[in-house]
């Protein structure tokens, strides 16, 4: 059961929170307007379509991305006042142990962590959604044609099935050089070519044109051509084109299922879709390892004041971002696990909180 002393932290936790992340929204739409000022002229858009159409977005992208700092900032900034004013050591005085002291840290932790886990998986993608349609909309970002920014491509449909064309372009939904070989018993059993492939947007299908199909079995081979003929495949137009957006703007089931049909397809070059996956769920507990550390820092009376518990504040927080960004390089470009990319943050800092937690004065 809470007490008044529980009550009291918790109310300066979440109304320090709230004034933190106000205070930084602002000043990143402030940057972000000035820098794009020019681009939001050229979009014919008024103030308000803009705000509702970017704003809307990019405001929830920059919470989710700073969230963990501004807890951070929040819990150092408003535990230090107490412990200026004596308050933590008059607390302790009392005879409350220096674990209980951190009982509603702990809470205030699972509080925030368990609103950013939710936001991470359906409320942030949303939003990124809203952003990156005005960004290629407007002001032409985020995606490339072709797949992977190469005129041609080679993926699998499903377990036995392989297509490949090549120069696809896609305002036209169309590509030249289309191929679809499907493999029986690790043989060739039929094999379609055709000089172009378009989307047909009536029947939801591709339409093929001049098409060759062989149909091979042990004993003979049967080759017929068509001049045209339409195939069901289990491939859109929109997935023809390099999205850099996709993993940010999809639920996290969505993504889930994305890795998962790209995985059968063959498709190379995931880890950067597995460290955002695996990053959704560690990121709410760098919430709490972040809170746990800022309360035993902050929670300590210096010469220093709020001014050096700030600093060291700031400090970790730039420790931690680094080391989230090496281990993420080192998953997308080298051999590291995507896993253990998104969770060594934690486990380093979750030793670090551990060791402050017993080397701090009780």
């Amino acid at each position: 059961m809470l007490k008044k002393i529980d009550w009291y932290i918790l109310r300066k936790f979440i109304t320090t929170f709230v004034f933190c992340m106000l205070l930084f929204t602002v000043i990143a739409v402030a940057v972000d307007s000035s820098e794009k000022t020019d681009e939001f002229v050229r979009t014919g858009l008024s103030t308000g379509q803009i705000f509702m159409q970017y704003y809307m977005g990019f405001i929830p992208f920059i919470w989710g991305l700073l969230y963990p700092l501004f807890v951070f900032i929040a819990v150092i900034f408003f535990t230090s006042k107490m412990a200026l004013r004596s308050e933590v050591i008059a607390i302790l005085a009392a005879g409350v142990t220096y674990k209980r002291w951190l009982r509603p840290y702990l809470i205030g932790g699972i509080f925030f962590a368990t609103i950013l886990w939710f936001a991470n998986r359906y409320a942030i993608p949303a939003a990124n959604g809203i952003r990156s349609q005005f960004e290629v909309t407007y002001l032409d970002k985020g995606i490339t044609p072709g797949w992977g920014g190469q005129s041609s491509f080679y993926l699998r449909i499903d377990t036995n099935t392989y297509v490949g064309v090549r120069y696809y372009d896609t305002a036209s939904k169309s590509a030249s050089s289309f191929f679809l070989d499907r493999i029986k018993d690790n043989k060739m059993a039929y094999n379609l070519r055709a000089s172009r492939m378009q989307w047909d947007t009536a029947t939801r299908d591709w339409k093929l044109s001049e098409v060759v199909e062989r149909h091979v079995d042990s004993m003979k081979e049967r080759v017929t051509y068509k001049p045209e003929m339409h195939l069901k495949l289990n491939l859109k137009p929109e997935e023809l084109r390099k999205d850099e957006f996709v993993k940010d703007k999809l639920s996290t089931p969505q993504l889930t299922a994305y890795i998962e049909k790209e995985e059968l397809r063959g498709t190379e070059g995931l880890n950067a879709l597995k460290v955002e996956q695996y990053r959704r769920s560690a990121t709410p507990v760098t919430v709490l390892i972040l809170t746990m550390i800022g309360a035993i820092v902050a929670g300590r009376k210096t010469r220093g004041g709020s001014g050096l518990h700030l600093a060291i504040g700031i400090g970790i927080a730039s420790l931690f971002i680094i080391s989230d960004r090496f281990s993420t390089v080192f998953s997308v470009k080298g051999n590291l696990p995507p896993l253990l990319a998104a969770w060594i943050p934690n486990i380093v800092f979750g030793l670090v909180a551990w060791r402050l937690y017993l080397k701090a004065p009780k």
